[in-house]
């Protein structure tokens, strides 16, 4: 069966450099935070082309510390996409607020931007676009719709780490973004982690506190921002103790442990040329793949595409799936179900029907293997297998 990922082989790949690395977090006894967390988080910060990144548990954290960071509370409406993984929508249901839907589009299959305005209310805080399947949202437009309305945008790329935007690095243009090195991702760890890029100082201290119990300084600053307090005039006495133990806001326990930034310092110097082999796969597909009943990606000219996944779109899509599978081929669907129908959402009363380029997309999309260890002849099988696909 050729797989539709595998992270075993880029293991493989590099494995005397991760073993190498795995090996100096464990003799160095230092597991949480620490030199190796501190290290990758300026080096990823430089590669995004942002200020400041911090380094949590995991993409879900991420977003939704994020949140939290720009101001986002309960009561609030944030507007997002109906097209993405449901950790985009929970982390906004996770702080109080209501996710505010739009609908993707018919070519991209990204947030549409033309809808952004007329979900607009006096309770929107904020605009999370998602970065799907590794090609970002169109931010300009997001961005001056926000600006418009002083609204803050907090970009989901979780599927884009690397994916360019007009020469700008996903998740670098907005007040935050936020990316998710769960292991299949593009740049992946070896368990669970994520990422908060900004070039905003108040949002990054925030952060900082949020990830630790909202403790220490960075925790006063952050409960001195919701007091409307002044605290650049005065100092927390910590008595000799760790600032760790002295709590200024309700946080959470979310940091990227060493031993997962270990693995990704290593991984990302190999980022972009993993990248350019998913493009080269991608060319391949595009040129290759003639069949007419599939549907291939369409890539805005603004955008890098970094394809997190490679996705097909086809009517009966269950029944390409099962010939793909009898004939060795693994393919996988993101995402079934679109936002607005998730049970857990049915108090919010969308119904089918309301974002029909979201639904179709869920119904009829499948992704075929797409990752930088594939086989020239695993990828010339894959492409004389959808060929052959007779409907």
């Amino acid at each position: 069966m050729i797989p539709s990922m595998n992270v075993v082989r880029q293991y493989e790949s590099i494995r005397e450099e991760l073993d190498q690395a795995a090996l100096e977090v464990l003799h160095s006894g230092s597991y949480i935070l620490g030199e190796s967390v501190e290290r990758f988080q300026t080096a990823f910060a430089d590669y995004c082309g942002t200020k400041y990144a911090i380094g949590v548990g995991n993409g879900t954290d991420a977003l939704v510390i994020a949140l939290r960071a720009c101001g986002v509370k309960a009561g609030d409406e944030v507007i997002t996409t109906a097209m993405s993984f449901f950790s985009t929508a929970e982390s906004i249901a996770a702080v109080g607020a209501i996710p505010v839907f739009v609908d993707c589009t018919s070519d991209t299959y990204l947030m549409d931007t033309a809808q952004i305005e007329e979900k607009i209310t006096e309770k929107t805080k904020a605009i999370i676009p998602v970065h799907l399947y590794g090609q970002c949202a169109d931010m300009d437009v997001i961005c001056s719709i926000a600006q418009k309305y002083k609204l803050k945008v907090i970009e989901d790329a979780a599927q884009a780490a690397g994916a360019d935007y007009k020469g700008k690095k996903a998740g670098s243009m907005g007040d935050a973004g936020c990316i998710s090195f769960f292991p299949t991702k593009n740049l992946g760890a070896a368990g669970d982690g994520g990422m908060i890029i900004t070039s905003d100082e108040a949002i990054y201290k925030q952060c900082m506190a949020l990830r630790v119990h909202g403790s220490g300084m960075n925790g006063y600053f952050t409960y001195g921002l919701q007091k409307g307090t002044d605290i650049s005039q005065s100092e927390v006495d910590f008595n000799g103790n760790l600032p760790k133990y002295f709590n200024f806001v309700v946080g959470y326990n979310s940091r990227l442990d060493a031993l997962q930034a270990s693995i990704l310092n290593v991984k990302l110097d190999y980022l972009d040329g993993w990248n350019e082999r998913r493009r080269q796969i991608a060319a391949m597909y595009n040129e290759k793949i003639t069949n007419q009943l599939v549907k291939k990606p369409f890539i805005a000219e603004y955008n890098t595409h970094i394809y997190y996944v490679y996705l097909l779109v086809t009517e009966k899509r269950d029944k390409l799936r099962k010939y793909l599978e009898d004939c060795g081929i693994s393919s996988g669907v993101y995402f079934p179900v679109p936002l607005h129908l998730q049970k857990v959402f049915e108090n919010l009363k969308y119904k089918k029907g309301d974002f029909p380029n979201a639904e179709n997309i869920a119904e009829n999309s499948l992704v075929i293997p797409m990752f930088p260890e594939l086989t020239d002849e695993e990828i010339q099988s894959v492409i004389k297998t959808v060929n052959s696909y007779k409907g």
